[in-house]
């Protein structure tokens, strides 16, 4: 592929909800500006973005791809993220890479709660975007109702340039807005010109009060003429929206059909001519040097600079690590810096990337996006940069994960082949952790969601050939005392020679600090029990609290006072003495009106407010208790502590009952009582492990 400069270079990524047309739109564009010769479908799994066996196999985007797209001495680097809210990740990861945003809406499914989430990251990342609405083949589909709700959500900064013409059912052309022209596709793919359907007109007159609307509301003078009646010219429309378009005020609405690839011409247009190139844009990191601002702002005459945004690890196509360069000229064979990890990376060859194929180039200017080959350090979110001007850019926010589950090899001794093929996909999935729970024996996979776990464990099967069975994961309970207990322990064994003698009388009481398993204290007077065995009760103690004798669960809040005892000047040992006081634990606890504690969440719900309804009946049925509410724009944050056994499934649950709109994150907050029922219930469940306890 060619070398492009920085203002030759427009870097848009695709979101929308999961289905809605992205992969079939970057599709489409490829076709139309002839990289392939015949169109791929999602249906058929033969698109250059979804290469992904999963993809194929399940017909949907997992991961973000890149399509660079050569129109007229332009490259529109495409970035086709995933839809559904399981990916997040790589949508978020695409974003922190792009200049502008196409948010893609289905005509046929209308406004999602996908179209929702998009709208939002881009005014997370101040993105300047489009929607393009897909599925005007259907004729029952209506755009005019599609650009009506847009401007009920978004308001009047929603400008539709174009509307559909359709004869006999069928998609046959379309109104320019801003020319006030019609136009009809021939079957040469160009258009033919043709005076505006008088059925059209209506909506013409429509879209076109709502385009200079938002013409008017981007300056006083411009809202002057518009309220005193003044025809705004052709130019005048066209160099207010470059402006605006760029800062974000006006949001153009454009239509096609991506099976029939209408409307990907005057899409493609239109982003040359309205989405800005990385050089409008600005793009700050920091001298880690003299912790000076270094304005990058994609000039190609500043020290080298990039930004590693994105790493795929893929057994077949090998690791590349996605780049967007964010000053100077990167070229073949150069040395960076990574700041983070204090090392310098040889870049070797350069590549762009065109879904998993890759092509050789020999430069790579600001603002373009590539990809280098097996960086051995750098990850996902590093910087690199000269050692002259060490550059620091600030990382990307990826969504964090909720949803776990514990899981196991299903072949014994695939352990250690699954913990190295974990690592390759942590490398490549920012919304995936890996945590060794030790206290309850178990491994967790934290996800955004179940869909998201469950593709995790397909595709360690298919790609590295290791099976895992995903489960619920076990939740830490503790066990303290609520009384007070007075024991005496004899721990007394003869064997001949040496025998073994330990005798302890001990208080056992609540301690008051949550925080800590148990407090140790002695008040022994008379030398009952010589103070060189005091380390031995306490470490007897030390053993006892790890497993409580309730459930086998650990121990909180004890505090142990040994006072009395007695002692063999020939069999007393610091073992004798560890034993008889673990045993004096045990007995003691289970007198001191033991308890089950479990532990409490502090859990934050954002929901839109037509939903706050059953997420409350919900959160009531799972045992939460509500703290706090605040309303903020359309959406309600609910604040409640919910004990941690109850927030299994609420995932799934939340997304059903808001229908994909609700959103949800927890902390620990503290450990609290377990309600009678649940109590029993888990020492039931538990009892054999008390037994090995024994044993």
């Amino acid at each position: 592929m060619k070398v492009y400069t920085t203002d030759k270079i427009r870097n848009v990524v695709l979101l929308g909800h999961g289905g809605c047309g992205k992969t079939s739109l970057a599709e489409a564009m490829a076709y139309l500006a002839g990289l392939t010769n015949r169109m791929g479908t999602v249906a058929d799994g033969n698109t250059i973005s979804d290469y992904d066996k999963e993809e194929t196999k399940r017909h949907f985007s997992i991961h973000t791809s890149v399509i660079p797209i050569p129109w007229g001495d332009v490259k529109v680097n495409i970035l086709d993220t995933p839809g559904y809210f399981d990916f997040i990740g790589e949508a978020e990861e695409a974003v922190s890479a792009a200049d502008a945003a196409i948010i893609v809406v289905s005509g046929k499914a209308g406004i999602e709660s996908g179209t929702k989430r998009a709208w939002q990251i881009c005014e997370k990342y101040k993105l300047p975007r489009m929607f393009f609405v897909t599925d005007m083949d259907i004729d029952s589909v209506s755009y005019r109702q599609v650009v009506e709700d847009l401007q009920a959500l978004y308001g009047k900064k929603i400008a539709p340039f174009h509307l559909p013409i359709r004869e006999n059912g069928q998609f046959v052309g379309y109104v320019n807005v801003v020319q006030q022209k019609a136009k009809r596709w021939n079957e040469k793919g160009t258009v033919d010109k043709f005076d505006v359907p008088e059925y059209s007109k209506e909506n013409l007159g429509i879209c076109r009060d709502a385009l200079l609307e938002a013409v008017a509301e981007t300056s006083e003078e411009f809202m002057d003429r518009y309220f005193n009646g003044d025809e705004f010219s052709e130019d005048e429309i066209r160099q207010a929206l470059r402006v605006n378009v760029i800062d974000g005020s006006i949001v153009p609405v454009l239509m096609g059909s991506n099976i029939m690839a209408r409307g990907m011409y005057t899409l493609m247009a239109d982003i040359v001519k309205y989405f800005p190139s990385p050089d409008k844009r600005e793009c700050v990191g920091i001298n880690t040097t003299t912790n000076e601002v270094f304005q990058a702002d994609y000039d190609f005459a500043k020290p080298k600079s990039a930004y590693i945004f994105k790493t795929i690890a893929d057994p077949y196509i090998g690791k590349y690590s996605l780049i967007k360069v964010n000053s100077g000229v990167l070229k073949t064979d150069d040395v960076l810096f990574n700041y983070h990890r204090d090392c310098d990376e040889k870049i070797g060859r350069l590549y762009v990337l065109r879904g998993n194929k890759t092509e050789e180039v020999s430069e790579l200017h600001a603002g373009d996006i590539g990809a280098l080959a097996k960086l051995v350090n750098s990850l996902t979110t590093d910087s690199l940069s000269t050692r002259n001007n060490p550059v620091a850019y600030i990382r990307a926010n990826i969504s964090k994960p909720y949803v776990s589950m514990r899981y196991k090899a299903v072949n014994k001794g695939d352990e250690d082949k699954i913990s190295q093929a974990l690592q390759k996909l942590l490398m490549e999935d920012l919304t995936l952790k890996n945590v060794n729970d030790s206290e309850n024996r178990q491994t967790l996979l934290y996800g955004m969601g179940d869909q998201h776990l469950e593709i995790v464990a397909s595709m360690l099967k298919e790609r590295y050939k290791v099976d895992i069975t995903l489960m619920r994961p076990k939740v830490a309970f503790r066990e303290t005392i609520r009384g007070k207990s007075d024991v005496e322990y004899k721990y007394k064994k003869q064997s001949g020679g040496h025998g073994q003698y330990g005798h302890v009388k001990m208080r056992f009481e609540p301690s008051g600090d949550a925080d800590s398993a148990y407090i140790f204290d002695q008040c022994v007077v008379g030398g009952a029990v010589p103070k060189n065995f005091f380390p031995a009760v306490e470490k007897g103690i030390a053993e006892a609290v790890k497993k409580g004798p309730l459930a086998a669960y650990p121990v909180i809040g004890v505090k142990a006072v040994l006072y009395d005892g007695s002692y063999h000047p020939v069999d007393s040992s610091e073992m004798a003495f560890k034993v008889a006081a673990a045993q004096a634990f045990k007995k003691g606890f289970l007198e001191a009106k033991p308890v089950l504690l479990e532990p409490i969440a502090t859990l934050k719900v954002v929901v839109p407010d037509e939903y706050t309804g059953d997420v409350m009946g919900d959160l009531n049925k799972r045992r939460a208790r509500v703290m706090n509410m605040n309303a903020d724009s359309g959406y309600q944050e609910i604040t409640a502590d919910i004990p941690y056994l109850e927030l299994y499934g609420y995932n799934t649950k939340l997304r059903s009952m808001t229908s994909g709109n609700g959103t949800f994150s927890y902390e620990f907050a503290r450990y609290e009582q377990a309600p009678e029922d649940v109590a029993a219930k888990e020492i039931e469940e538990r009892a054999s492990k008390l037994v090995e306890v024994e044993e």
